[in-house]
């Protein structure tokens, strides 16, 4: 009889059961302000670490020894930047949309934190990517901007963040201010697939993707690798900047709660003792 109670114990179902009970604890305690702040503080130095680092030795390696594209020359460098930037601004967009389906279905308020703290970032790296993608563009096709079809689609993805931003401040109260800003980024990401295959789906100047997961990259190792640099690079700036801006949005909303009492004195404690 025992026997047969581990076999069921350890079946299939029951194990993807115990795997889903796990997650979905998890997925609450991610929620609490006050695990997401020590969480949240813990990994911030490692991200700013890494990102320095993976920036440096990208920045470097690319801008100053990777070799001149055959074409382009040395204009195609502009691509350490351009590409990182486009990649993490329609990235950063995709997070505000979970962010906001996650608000709207649990009601979780971290992730309107998550959404109002994240899309200042998304809108400057999408103008960091227009301007890039200008300057890199005049040498290219002779003209600091065309009304091609992935630029048009980055510039619609920057309204999509200034409206954003601009819901956010504009709506004083703040369960108001959540629902539609999740609503809009909701919305708003259908601009994401747009982008993404706007080269494939009409005639356009822009170039396709430059590395995909999925195929053998077209562009040699010593070119490529410093290019896969910066973009973990940015990836974790964006962490640790997001972080850093959700901490203190923490602390703002929760500033009568005992846990940021607790959490200032502490801190006092520490410079006291320095």
């Amino acid at each position: 009889m025992s026997a047969n109670n581990e076999i069921r114990a350890s079946s299939p179902a029951n194990t993807w059961m115990r795997l889903m009970k796990t997650t979905w604890t998890w997925f609450h305690k991610l929620g609490s302000p006050k695990w997401f702040y020590a969480i949240g503080g813990r990994l911030l130095p490692w991200l700013a670490s890494a990102a320095f680092l993976l920036l440096l030795a990208g920045m470097a390696w690319g801008l100053a020894f990777a070799p001149e594209d055959y074409q382009q020359g040395n204009s195609f460098r502009i691509i350490y930047i351009h590409v990182p930037a486009a990649m993490l601004a329609q990235s950063c967009y995709v997070l505000l949309a979970v962010a906001g389906v996650v608000g709207l279905v649990w009601k979780m308020k971290l992730a309107d934190v998550a959404l109002q703290c994240a899309a200042p970032i998304g809108a400057w790296m999408t103008a960091v990517a227009l301007l890039t993608g200008a300057i890199w563009g005049k040498p290219t096709w002779g003209s600091w901007w065309v009304w091609d079809a992935r630029l048009t689609s980055m510039l619609i993805l920057l309204f999509l963040y200034f409206g954003i931003i601009a819901l956010g401040q504009a709506i004083g109260n703040r369960d108001s201010s959540a629902r539609a800003c999740a609503v809009l980024a909701i919305v708003g990401v259908v601009n994401i697939p747009i982008i993404k295959y706007s080269v494939q789906w009409w005639n356009t100047l822009h170039q396709g993707a430059t590395f995909t997961l999925t195929e053998k990259p077209a562009m040699p190792a010593e070119m490529w690798l410093p290019l896969l640099l910066t973009v973990l690079g940015f990836y974790c700036f964006f962490g640790a900047v997001l972080l850093m801006r959700m901490r203190l949005e923490l602390l703002r909303r929760e500033a009568r709660a005992s846990w940021v009492k607790e959490e200032i004195m502490h801190s006092l404690g520490r410079e006291t003792i320095r």
